[in-house]
């Protein structure tokens, strides 16, 4: 197996709920390749995909629970300016803060948010992962 993860599934209870929090929210772009079942949206060489928590469950075998899973996903930003507007969109957009944006052990800045389904996002400055002009991290 290559070392690379091409989708991120996230099953959601609301699926137009959702994309109009990426979408109108966050301001991401809907793939064409979207429909009633599925909404997609690319994200550098990878994939976020919305998709229906009650079909998700049947694909998979099984049951999502409720609370913090262990998983968090992470937008690393530009500098600590952007961390708190990222972070001060999504809560306009519907997402919850968690953590406000603060000076953090590893040297950074980060704070977070859930999405309406509670999926914690940590928006974060880290000066020792430099973005190139795409926003692609490099932590080789």
């Amino acid at each position: 197996m290559e070392q690379r993860l091409s989708v991120i599934t996230l099953g959601v209870q609301d699926l137009e709920k959702s994309r109009t929090f990426y979408e109108k929210g966050l301001g991401w772009k809907v793939s064409p390749s979207s429909n009633e079942h599925i909404i997609l949206f690319q994200i550098g060489g990878m994939v976020l995909s919305l998709f229906s928590k009650r079909e998700l469950e049947k694909d998979v075998g099984l049951k999502i629970e409720p609370g913090f899973s262990g998983i968090t996903l992470a937008y690393i930003a530009r500098n600590e300016e952007e961390v708190r507007d990222v972070l001060n969109k999504a809560e306009k957009a519907g997402g919850e803060i968690v953590k406000s944006a603060q000076k953090v052990f590893w040297g950074g800045y980060s704070g977070y948010f859930t999405d309406p389904d509670g999926y914690p996002f940590e928006v974060a400055w880290n000066p020792y992962w430099p973005l190139d002009d795409k926003g692609n991290v490099n932590v080789s």
